[in-house]
């Protein structure tokens, strides 16, 4: 009879495997990630089949973690500008307070271990997002640009901040505001 799995025991490999690709990228090795979860290589494969595997439910997690951020106190209601504001804010505290599992996030993001599916299971996620953006992507200079440079540049100029910020950590919430202004400036 097989033994029931640990839900502990799936958590400690997703943060170790957050912690070894962070540090070595994407070919963060399956024994790395299991020692650092204290477990035997072996039992990695028990609760993830493969490095795909893990790789893809690393992605659910983390996205899934920065989408309930974002969700919690939406302005659903509030104009656009509000919306976008809270998007922009919520990301980018979640991702100054998680900067490995942000660094993680974006690896992941470009990675061929990713695949439709798993991008497909966030959907209803991200819809409340997404539509903002949708909406963002029709003003200002982002109505004449190819559809998705308003979300390219957001998180460009986000990942702007974050650098800033580690080189002036006291000008943290005024960087965040600062930026947001800029990144404003083009949607009006």
């Amino acid at each position: 009879m097989a033994r029931a799995r640990s839900p502990e025991k799936r958590e400690a490999i997703l943060q170790a495997a957050a912690h070894e690709i962070a540090k070595a990228g994407l070919g963060a090795s399956t024994a790395k990630i299991a020692a650092a979860a204290g477990l035997a290589e072996g039992t990695l494969f028990t609760y993830f089949p493969s490095k795909g595997d893990l790789f893809n439910e690393l992605y659910l997690a983390l996205k899934t973690e920065a989408y309930k951020r974002i969700h919690a106190g939406f302005p659903h209601k509030a104009v656009l500008r509000e919306r976008a504001q809270h998007i922009w804010t919520e990301y980018l505290r979640w991702a100054m307070e998680r900067p490995d599992e942000q660094k993680v996030s974006v690896l992941l993001n470009l990675s061929p271990f990713i695949t439709d599916a798993t991008k497909q299971c966030l959907a209803a996620e991200r819809e409340t997002i997404q539509q903002a953006m949708d909406e963002l992507e029709k003003v200002g200079v982002f109505a004449s640009l190819p559809r998705g440079f308003a979300s390219s540049a957001m998180m460009a100029m986000q990942e702007a901040v974050m650098d800033t910020t580690t080189k002036l950590p006291r000008q943290r919430a005024k960087l965040v505001d600062q930026a947001f202004e800029a990144f404003w400036r083009m949607a009006e």
